[in-house]
C-alpha cells in the first residue's frame, strides 16, 4: 500500500509545531542531557552505523556517484566522531535562548529590550551527508527548534540509523520525540509538500546543489535560508609572504575536494606570479590536480590546460583548480565579486592597507586574510557545529549556528504604566 505523501507530511508538520511548544520551554538541562545522550549512543552504536551507511555506498556505486559524493556519503569512525563530538561542543555552548540584551530605560518610565528567541520549526532539506542528521538535530535542539529533517535517496539508511540515535537520546531527556522527526520516504514528492507547509514550518533550510537550491527557491511558500555553491578563491597579493602562500594556497585546495570551502580559483597578482606558480605547480601535479589558466598563466605553465569563461563559474568539487593571473588587488577583487559564490574568500599579504581593502571590498560571507578557506566551517568558528553556510544577507551569513537559529522579540517591562 503507497504512503499518502501530502497527509503524510501534514501530520509530520503539525507533530512539528505541537514540539515546538513544548521545546521552546525546555531547559537548558534537558536539551544538554539529549545531546549527550545522542552523541554517547553514536559511539555506542558506530559498527551498526557504519553497517548501514555500507548500504548505501554500495548502492551509491552501483548508481555511479561521483567519488566526491560517495566520499560526502561515506560515514566511518572519524566522521562518527566527529558527530559525536560536535554534539558535545553543541551541549558546552551557551543556550542562547531567554538572552536578555539591550534593555533600556524609555522616558516614560518603561524598560525596553530584547529576548532572544528560536524560529519554531525548521525544514532542512540536504544531500549525501548523513552527518548533517546529527549536526542539524543538534543546533535545533539546543537552539529550542523543532526540526524536519529530509536527506537524500542516497542516504536513507544511513539517516534513519542516525535518527535511532536522535530519538532514544531525546527519550532519555523527557522531550518529545517529535522535536526531531526525519522523513522516511525516498519519495521526492515529501519535498514538495514541506515546502508548502507555511502553517506549520517558519524557515527552510536546502543544503545540496544548485538544482536543489533552485528548486526550492522557486517553489517554497516558507521563508528560505540558501546555501549555494561554494566558488572559493585565493588571491596571492604582490606582497605576500611566499612560503606561506603556497603553504595556504595548496590546502585550501588539496586538503579536501568535494567540501564547499575547498578553493576553485587561484589567483596570482602579475608582478610575482613567475616566482610562486611554478612551485605551486609541481605540488599541485604530484598530487594530481588538473590546472586549468588564463593566458599568462599558460605562459608560465606550459603544462596548463587553457581555462573557459566557465571555468571560472565552476565549483569543482574535484582535484581542478583554475588559475588567473591578475594585474593587481583592485582586479583580484572585481573577478572574486563577479564570479565567486559569495562563500569564502582569502589574501595572502602582509601588508595591511591591502588586508584591510580586501576585506572591506571582497561581497562574501567569510573573508580571510593569510588563512585557508577550509576554516569556514562552523566547527572551526566555535560554533560546535553548523547547519549550513548561508550565502544570503537576511537573516543570517556565513557559517549558521546556533545564534542563526533564533530571532529576537522585543520585551516591554512596566509598573502599570500607561501611556499619556
Amino acid at each position: 500500500m503507497s504512503l499518502d505523501i501530502p497527509e503524510y507530511m501534514q501530520n509530520v508538520g503539525k507533530k512539528a509545531k505541537k514540539a515546538a511548544n513544548i521545546l521552546s520551554a525546555a531547559t537548558s538541562a534537558q536539551k544538554n542531557l539529549a545531546l549527550i545522550s545522542i552523541a554517547d549512543l553514536l559511539i555506542e552504536k558506530a559498527q551498526w552505523l557504519e553497517q548501514e551507511n555500507a548500504k548505501d555506498l554500495k548502492k551509491g556505486q552501483q548508481k555511479g556517484l561521483s567519488d566526491a559524493m560517495l566520499d560526502r556519503l561515506r560515514l566511518n569512525d572519524k566522521v562518527i566522531l566527529g558527530m559525536a563530538e560536535g554534539l558535545r561542543q553543541i551541549a558546552a555552548l551557551a543556550d542562547p535562548i531567554g538572552e536578555l540584551t539591550n534593555m533600556s530605560y524609555r522616558p516614560s518610565g518603561i524598560q525596553v529590550g530584547h529576548m532572544r528567541v528560536p524560529l519554531g520549526v525548521i525544514g532542512i532539506i540536504y544531500e549525501s551527508r548523513p552527518n548533517v542528521t546529527a549536526d542539524a538535530a543538534g543546533l535545533c535542539l539546543k537552539s529550542g527548534n523543532a526540526t524536519i529533517l529530509r536527506g537524500g535517496s542516497e542516504a536513507i539508511h544511513s539517516n534513519q540509523a542516525i535518527a535511532q540515535c536522535i530519538y532514544a537520546g531525546l527519550q532519555v531527556a523527557g522531550l518529545p520525540e517529535d522535536s526531531i522527526q526525519v522523513i522516511e520516504t525516498v519519495d521526492r514528492a515529501a519535498v514538495g509538500e514541506l515546502l508548502r507547509l507555511k502553517d506549520c514550518v517558519d524557515v527552510i533550510i536546502p543544503r545540496g546543489g544548485k538544482s536543489l537550491i533552485k528548486r526550492v527557491s522557486a517553489e517554497s511558500q516558507v521563508p528560505v535560508i540558501k546555501h549555494l555553491d561554494g566558488i572559493c578563491h585565493v588571491y596571492i597579493d604582490s606582497d605576500a609572504d611566499l612560503d606561506k602562500a603556497v603553504e595556504v594556497s595548496f590546502n585550501a585546495k588539496t586538503h579536501r575536494y568535494g567540501v564547499c570551502n575547498a578553493m576553485e580559483t587561484l589567483l596570482v597578482a602579475e608582478s610575482i606570479a613567475d616566482q610562486v606558480l611554478p612551485v605551486l605547480s609541481q605540488l599541485y601535479y604530484r598530487e594530481g590536480v588538473e590546472l586549468r589558466g588564463c593566458p599568462r598563466t599558460q605562459t608560465i605553465l606550459k603544462e596548463c590546460i587553457a581555462a573557459t569563461e566557465e571555468d571560472w563559474n565552476t565549483e569543482y568539487l574535484a582535484a581542478i583548480l583554475s588559475i588567473k593571473v591578475v594585474d593587481n588587488l583592485q582586479a583580484a577583487i572585481e573577478h572574486i565579486n563577479h564570479y565567486g559564490s559569495h562563500h569564502t574568500d582569502t589574501i595572502m599579504t602582509e601588508k595591511l592597507a591591502n588586508a584591510q581593502q580586501f576585506l572591506r571590498q571582497v561581497d562574501s560571507s567569510s573573508v580571510m586574510v593569510n588563512a585557508s578557506t577550509r576554516f569556514a566551517d562552523g566547527f572551526e568558528y566555535g560554533l560546535g557545529a553548523e547547519i549550513g553556510i548561508s550565502t544570503d544577507k537576511l537573516h543570517v551569513r556565513g557559517p549558521v549556528g546556533l545564534e542563526g537559529l533564533t530571532t529576537k522579540k522585543f520585551i516591554v517591562l512596566g509598573d502599570g504604566h500607561v501611556r499619556r
